[in-house]
């Protein structure tokens, strides 16, 4: 089933609309949810949550990259539910190392006053990316949206670790300098 049809049948309230989402989807969220979490059973909530989260959100809303937009809602769920099981301890996982990796390069908090910022800084990064070479946005998109280990991104890309990590590294440095140009305090 086509992407539009699936979004009609939430317009309609029509509950077919998960079924179609999760035979569609389904492998693709969980990828993203396990890789943020590590953990199957949570991963499966969270897909589960992201099911909720578009039968709520659709309508009004009217994706018009629905598999990006359902990548992103369960990404979000994924990395609070992270963030709720690593509170007390800080430590492994993939999450926290990418996340510490681009400290560097952005800021942590986020207040009401730096909402308009964060849209600014996204269509920045945006930007950023649009002018690297292939593989190196390759290697930021799955470090950084979906918290590949570099073993991973190596592995699913052909190439040795040490060619991610330095990928990576430079890719990070180019994008302080570039937020730096555009303003943003690094």
């Amino acid at each position: 089933m086509e992407d539009s049809e699936i979004i009609d049948l939430y317009w309609k309230r029509d509950e077919s609309a998960i079924q179609e989402t999760d035979h569609k989807y389904h492998r693709y969220c969980f990828s993203i949810a396990d890789h943020i979490i590590d953990s199957h059973e949570d991963a499966e909530e969270c897909v589960n949550d992201t099911w909720l989260n578009t039968w709520n959100a659709i309508p009004p809303e009217r994706p018009s990259m629905f598999q990006t937009w359902l990548g992103k809602v369960c990404r979000n769920l994924s990395i609070n539910v992270y963030e709720k099981m690593h509170a007390q301890k800080r430590g492994s996982g993939e999450t926290e190392t990418a996340a510490d990796e681009l400290a560097d390069v952005l800021s942590n908090g986020m207040d009401s006053e730096k909402e308009l910022d964060a849209v600014y800084l996204k269509d920045s990064i945006n930007a950023f990316l649009s002018q690297q070479d292939q593989q190196a946005r390759i290697f930021f998109v799955q470090r950084y949206w979906y918290m590949l280990s570099v073993k991973e991104i190596a592995k699913e890309n052909h190439t040795g670790e040490s060619r991610v990590k330095m990928s990576l590294l430079r890719t990070r440095n180019k994008l302080k300098e570039y937020l730096m140009e555009e303003g943003f305090a690094v």
